[in-house]
């Protein structure tokens, strides 16, 4: 039996206490943390890069994550030192919460409600680059190993395994849903009410981390998912996506008026008029994402090309006892061709001795022609004179 300090309870308490501080967080936050009334000034490179608000609405889940990181992957090497985790997937799991703090607390949400632009460029950062670098860190699998054999049986592998889970990670239906949530907060008005409440836009960036964590999922990182899509199919897969994205980038950039009441009755005495800012985010959302999906095809491309090469020498192994049946009935088929041409070439060649022989045979058999007499022949001349 299990004492309340082991591992998975401790654990346990500590998510569940992150859990209720994030939500008291939430709830006590005021409202100007996240969207102020005040329009700021004029951005500028300093105020992108030195406008901070340090809301601890981003700031609390963004260190509670690496904390959680750093103590998974001490676990996780403790329990299998010859296979530590690698570097790189702590570098992608930093980067990936970093994304996410910048894109949510910097001075990029400082203007994502004065600019429509801005806000394009917030959410791509959250879409496109936070949660790909999530994923290649591979959060699952450090679960996995961190975890003790009966934790996995218990909790972790039943939850993998569970119908919902399986029918949200389809690839088809993780394709759908981030591409109709895509949609439908562009062209619903969540997108203009989200500007306006606090709560609705943490609801909107869920939503985007959530379907995109789900698209990202089959196609990139180390962890299991309940379905396996083969190599040869990851480019496409994203690549149907890139086109969606270019699709709605060209909607919003081709729409003849602006589509937001918020960003019109913002008065602002700086930057492009409101339709002038909405082509900017559409032109953003169109380059930018083409830009991303076409480097991540890239490299899914590369990889697939990587793991051909990988599976050769297994495949060939593999295939050898095949070839080396197929050899051997090419050599028996070879073999008895041979001796069929020998004994063709042999009857061809006895053929004249069997004709001379049948020859001869046939003269001895053949009866005598009838003789004359030589007094009939010459009684004969007699007679005739």
């Amino acid at each position: 039996m299990r004492t309340p300090s082991s591992p998975p309870a401790q654990a346990l308490g500590t998510i569940l206490g992150v859990a209720f501080a994030a939500a008291a967080v939430l709830v006590m936050a005021p409202v100007a943390l996240a969207h102020g009334g005040v329009v700021p000034e004029a951005p500028t490179v300093a105020s992108f890069v030195l406008g901070w608000s340090f809301d601890p609405t981003v700031w609390l889940p963004a260190i509670v994550a690496l904390l959680l990181w750093r103590s998974g992957v001490a676990r996780a090497n403790r329990a299998h030192p010859g296979r530590p985790v690698e570097r790189r997937r702590t570098a992608a799991w930093v980067a990936g919460v970093a994304v996410i703090v910048v894109a949510l607390d910097s001075g990029v949400a400082r203007y994502d409600t004065t600019l429509f632009s801005v806000h394009m460029v917030q959410h791509l950062l959250l879409t496109l680059v936070a949660t790909p670098l999530l994923g290649l860190a591979g959060p699952i699998t450090l679960l996995l190993q961190a975890s003790s054999p009966a934790t996995r049986r218990r909790w972790i592998l039943p939850v993998l395994h569970a119908r919902v889970v399986r029918v949200i990670s389809f690839p088809v239906v993780a394709w759908i849903l981030f591409a109709a949530v895509m949609w439908g907060t562009h062209f619903s008005a969540l997108f203009d009410a989200s500007l306006e409440t606090p709560w609705l836009h943490y609801v909107e960036h869920g939503l985007y981390l959530a379907t995109s964590a789900l698209f990202w999922w089959p196609v990139v990182g180390p962890d299991p998912a309940p379905w396996r899509m083969p190599q040869a199919v990851r480019p496409l897969y994203v690549g149907l996506q890139m086109t969606q994205n270019t699709f709605l980038a060209v909607a919003i950039y081709m729409a003849g008026e602006p589509m937001y009441a918020h960003y019109v009755s913002t008065v602002r005495s700086w930057g492009p008029t409101p339709l002038a800012d909405q082509q900017l985010a559409g032109g953003i959302m169109w380059l930018g994402g083409d830009i991303v999906f076409l480097q991540a095809i890239i490299l899914l491309v590369a990889g697939w090309m990587r793991d051909e090469e990988r599976r050769a020498p297994a495949e060939d192994r593999r295939l050898e006892p095949e070839r080396a049946a197929i050899r051997e009935r090419e050599a028996r088929l070879a073999a008895r061709r041979a001796a069929e041409v020998e004994r063709l070439v042999a009857e061809a060649a006895s053929a004249p001795e069997a004709v001379a022989a049948s020859s001869a045979v046939a003269a001895s058999s053949a009866p005598a022609a009838p003789s004359i007499p030589s007094g009939q022949a010459s009684g004969g001349t007699g007679a005739s004179r």
